[in-house]
């Protein structure tokens, strides 16, 4: 190992960030297109700009395409924004919804009018659609459904359990799409963003049946203090909202592909550190839980391999993934998952010798701040208390983003144009 720490972590997150490229995943996984119908293609997600392109690109010249795409601000591949292809690409709010969100759903279940058994529908789903396609269920407003995905947000509620009330105050999640592009013939490609790879949770799962119910969405609710609008909480409690299931007549002849996933991803930065000549081990794609906790629970680890040789022996880099949550206890706090959790990960390490960390969010954004995530080193905390900052009490106010901007540890990529979800890796020299 001869490069510096810094510049290892982020040739890991890199490797990790390629291996989930849309032109790279969706080589070899299209279907011929249909001798007699058309192609639509409709999606949504981070990665939904750059998954049109690839699409496009690979789509043959002479056969026709269309379709409507949303992503997030900012989230379109330049080339593509500056020469528009055959697929529009529209551009909305996320983590919280807005009208041009709104209005791309809209037109989404207006272009799937008329279709036919003989057309083909490709949908292109990956994380952010839950937020991106924000067509509220009847009876809602757009305010509602903001001020709901609000709460969630700061309620600490996993990415499945706020994707099952997505899905039920939705005219197009939870497998309304795929409802409303019946009879047509469908093919989702899936980029998952979500611990276990469920599609049906992966975007709220737009073309896939749900197994979550009313029930399920309303207790939810509950369990978090999600104040709801009257229309939505009768909606829930009489089933009035429920969604389409396993075994509808509109899921028939589905197919779908999984594109990329965060194991993969991890399997690719584990494999460029051992052609560094690190070992490399990865603990899983699935972590859940309080950013925080999950930082100190791996820097006990790390600590572990640093000044005991166990479990692994050093040097070594340790790899995991998954979808952590942040309880929101100061509102004016600026910080992601990524950044909490290397605050948690620097106060449980506390100056140990010969650990670096690398925390970030794999589209770039580390929740919806400008940075994809940031840097520990062994003297994070020194340098810290040198410009009288208290890591606790940055913590404390949710504001690790101020914290590690003012040590100059942030790490800025700006979108990616994909997302597999958390990305961390911890090098013990």
């Amino acid at each position: 190992m001869t490069l510096p720490p810094r510049e290892l972590l982020r040739r890991l997150f890199d490797a990790a960030v390629a291996r989930a490229q849309p032109l790279q995943v969706m080589a070899g996984q299209l279907p011929a297109p249909p001798q007699h119908g058309r192609t639509l293609v409709l999606g949504a997600g981070k990665a939904g700009g750059a998954m049109a392109e690839a699409l496009d690109a690979l789509w043959p010249a002479e056969a026709p395409l269309s379709g409507l795409v949303v992503t997030r601000y900012g989230h379109t591949p330049p080339a593509y924004a500056a020469r528009p292809g055959r697929i529009a690409v529209v551009e909305a709010a996320h983590p919280v919804p807005d009208a041009a969100g709104e209005q791309a759903a809209a037109r989404m279940l207006t272009l799937t009018q008329g279709l036919s058994p003989a057309d083909l529908v490709i949908c292109l789903i990956s994380g952010g659609a839950s937020a991106l396609l924000s067509l509220p269920a009847p009876g809602l407003s757009l305010a509602d459904k903001q001020a709901v995905n609000r709460a969630l947000l700061k309620s600490g509620a996993t990415i499945a359990e706020m994707n099952c009330v997505r899905k039920h105050l939705s005219a197009i999640k939870g497998g309304r799409l795929a409802a409303a592009c019946h009879p047509a013939q469908v093919l989702t490609l899936l980029i998952s963003d979500v611990p276990g790879d469920d599609a049906a949770v992966i975007g709220s799962g737009p073309t896939l049946p749900d197994p979550t119910s009313c029930a399920e969405a309303l207790a939810i609710c509950t369990r978090y203090g999600i104040a709801l609008p009257p229309a939505a909480l009768a909606g829930l409690q009489s089933g009035a909202l429920e969604t389409p299931k396993p075994g509808a007549a509109c899921f028939q002849g589905q197919a779908l592909r999984m594109l990329a996933t965060p194991r993969m991803s991890l399997e690719a930065a584990a494999a460029e550190a051992r052609a560094l000549g690190l070992a490399a081990h990865i603990l899983s794609d699935e972590i859940e839980g309080e950013s925080r906790e999950i930082g100190a629970m791996h820097a006990a680890l790390a600590r572990s391999v640093a000044l005991h040789g166990t479990p692994f022996a050093r040097p070594c880099v340790i790899l995991s993934g998954g979808e952590t949550t942040v309880t929101v206890r100061d509102k004016s706090g600026r910080g992601g998952r990524a950044s909490e959790f290397l605050l948690g990960c620097a106060l449980g390490l506390g100056g140990v010798g010969g650990v670096h960390v690398l925390a970030a969010d794999t589209d770039g954004i580390d929740g919806v701040q400008d940075n994809a995530g940031a840097f520990v080193a062994p003297d994070t905390l020194m340098r810290a208390a040198a410009l009288g900052l208290k890591g606790r009490d940055y913590l404390d106010r949710n504001d690790a983003y101020s914290f590690f901007g003012a040590l100059g540890d942030l790490l800025v990529t700006g979108p990616t144009y994909t997302n597999v979800n958390d990305f961390r890796a911890l090098l013990i020299a």
